[in-house]
Formats: C-alpha cells, sequence, structure tokens
C-alpha cells in the first residue's frame, strides 16, 4: 500500500511547545488519559460482552464503539509519549503515513457507528413493535462490519495520493501527529486538486452520516411530541440524551476541522481541535454513555463484585 513512494524522508513532529517545555510532566499527564481511557473502554467492552442482560443491539453498538474510541487513542497517545522522552522528534515516512491512515479510519468507522445508533434509537422510538424484528443480532452484526469496512476502505485513495507526494522542503509537521492538512502542506507540488478531493470525501463521509443523524432524531422528536404523558417523553429524551452529547461534541469538532475553506485554516488552532476529538470526546463517550445509565451501572457493579470474589 505505502511502496513506491515518492519521498524517503523523515519528519519532524513539534508537537505543542506547552508539552515540548515540561516533557517529563507532560508525559504523565499523557500517560494517565491514555491508561484512563483504555482501561473504562475496556471495562465498557467486557461488561457488554459477558453480561448476558446486555446482549442488546445498543450495547453492541456501545462496545464497538468503546472498541473504536480506545483506538482513536492508541494510533496517537503512545507515539506522542515516546517523542516526548526521545531526543529525536521524528517519525519514518511510513510509520506517519500509516499513523494517518488508521487515525482517519477510525475517526469515520466512528461517524459510521453513530449514525447507526442513531438508527438504532429511531427504530427503539418511533418502530417499537418492529425493531425486534428489524435488529436482528445477524442484522447488528453485518451493519456494524459494514461500518468498519466503510471507515478503513473510504480513506484508503486520498492516504494513496498523500504517499505519493514529493516532499522537497520543510520535513516539519506542526502537529502533534500525522494528520492531513499539515502533511500537505509540505508538499512540494500542486496540491490544489487533492485538497478538493479531499474536501468533497470529507463532505460526503462526514455530512452523510450526520444527516443520517439529523433525520432519526427528528423523526423521533416528532414521536415524542405525540406522547401524552409525561413520563413516556421523559423517558424517550432520557434514551437518546447520552448519544446526543456524544454526537454534539464529536461531529461539532470534525466538522470545523475538515469541511470548511483552506483559506481559513490555522494549524494551532486544528492542533487544539484535535486534541478534543482525538482525546476527549474518546475519553469522555464512556462517562457520557454509562453515568447515566442504571441498566449498566448494575451490569458493571455485577462484574466488579464477580472479579473481586473470584480473587
Amino acid at each position: 500500500m505505502f511502496t513506491n513512494f515518492t519521498g524517503h524522508v523523515d519528519f519532524t513532529i513539534l508537537g505543542f511547545s506547552v508539552l515540548m517545555s515540561s516533557p517529563v510532566v507532560s508525559f504523565t499527564i499523557v500517560l494517565n488519559i491514555y491508561v484512563f481511557n483504555v482501561v473504562e473502554n475496556s471495562l465498557i467492552i467486557l461488561t457488554s460482552v459477558t453480561d448476558l442482560n446486555l446482549h442488546k443491539p445498543m450495547y453492541f453498538f456501545l462496545g464497538n464503539l468503546s472498541l473504536v474510541d480506545m483506538s482513536f487513542t492508541s494510533v496517537t497517545l503512545p507515539k506522542t509519549m515516546q517523542l516526548l522522552l526521545s531526543q529525536k522528534k521524528t517519525i519514518c515516512f511510513v510509520c506517519c503515513i500509516a499513523q494517518m491512515y488508521f487515525f482517519l479510519a477510525v475517526g469515520v468507522t466512528e461517524s459510521f457507528l453513530l449514525a447507526l445508533m442513531s438508527y438504532d434509537r429511531y427504530l427503539a422510538i418511533c418502530n417499537p413493535l418492529r425493531y425486534q424484528l428489524i435488529m436482528t443480532q445477524r442484522i447488528c452484526a453485518f451493519m456494524v462490519l459494514g461500518c468498519w469496512f466503510g471507515g478503513f476502505s473510504s480513506v484508503l485513495l486520498p492516504v494513496i495520493l498523500i504517499s505519493k507526494l514529493p516532499f522537497c522542503q520543510s520535513h516539519d509537521i506542526n502537529h502533534f501527529f500525522c494528520d492531513v492538512s499539515p502533511i500537505i502542506q509540505l508538499a512540494c507540488s500542486d496540491i490544489r486538486q487533492l485538497e478538493t478531493f479531499i474536501f468533497f470525501t470529507a463532505i460526503i463521509v462526514i455530512l452523510g452520516s450526520f444527516s443520517v443523524i439529523v433525520i432519526s432524531y427528528l423523526w423521533i422528536l416528532l414521536t415524542i411530541l405525540e406522547i401524552k404523558t409525561s413520563t413516556g417523553k421523559k423517558k424517550a429524551f432520557s434514551t437518546c440524551s447520552s448519544h446526543l452529547t456524544a454526537i454534539s461534541i464529536y461531529f461539532g469538532t470534525i466538522i470545523f476541522m475538515y469541511i470548511r475553506p483552506k483559506s481559513k485554516s490555522n494549524l494551532n488552532m486544528d492542533k487544539q481541535a484535535a486534541v478534543f476529538y482525538s482525546v476527549v470526546t474518546p475519553t469522555l463517550n464512556p462517562l457520557i454513555y454509562t453515568l447515566r445509565n442504571n441498566e449498566f451501572k448494575m451490569s458493571l457493579k455485577r462484574l466488579v463484585r464477580r472479579s473481586f470474589f473470584s480473587s
């Protein structure tokens, strides 16, 4: 995939000046964030797999979202921690392209999963009598597999095209990982057509997923307004509030990052936004989805109790 590229170069990751000025403290902070992310997402996956009460489409999707969130931080933070403690702040060309590919692939997969979870909430609230017939275990597995396949295939061509660019000027990446914008700006060739192609790919992927979410929640809202009892409305809203919070945080930042005119691009702002959707959001998602979910909290307590007594 990444052979026959035009520039055998190492890139220098500039990162954040604040982080680089105090590497040991920064390493400790990043390590704690990464460990916390892995532990909490692993707990969600383990609980949703081992507890039979959670063998439902919603928790199956949530387990996959946790796997995506854990992958999100695993693509970038281990390398960030290594660079913080290393004198050489470089990353090899193939490693950089691979990091960019997996980061974009996981990001697109998360967009598709959030859209799928919106469709699941739509069926559960708007078509409750047909929900069990439509959302069978086999169909859920196929849809999740489609999200993963779509995520990893949709970014393949843009990454291949980027890997073919010649890099004959500065090799300093003004970012804390290999993202699209700071890399293609280092190319010493005309990148206008490539930028246009990447822009329209982002529109199709991001706004396509976001459109599914908006349409699903419009139907959900209309259905909730028709519910006569306040208790029923409150219950319907509570099942969607966590998902809406995660959607708002995630899509707000990626739309800002990837769907805006390049003339408005600011690498320093891009770095801050990237921290939000690649580190903060994957770390907050498990808390957002579980803190208000009594069923999941009870299952988690049972898992902890079983682990404690077995030990």
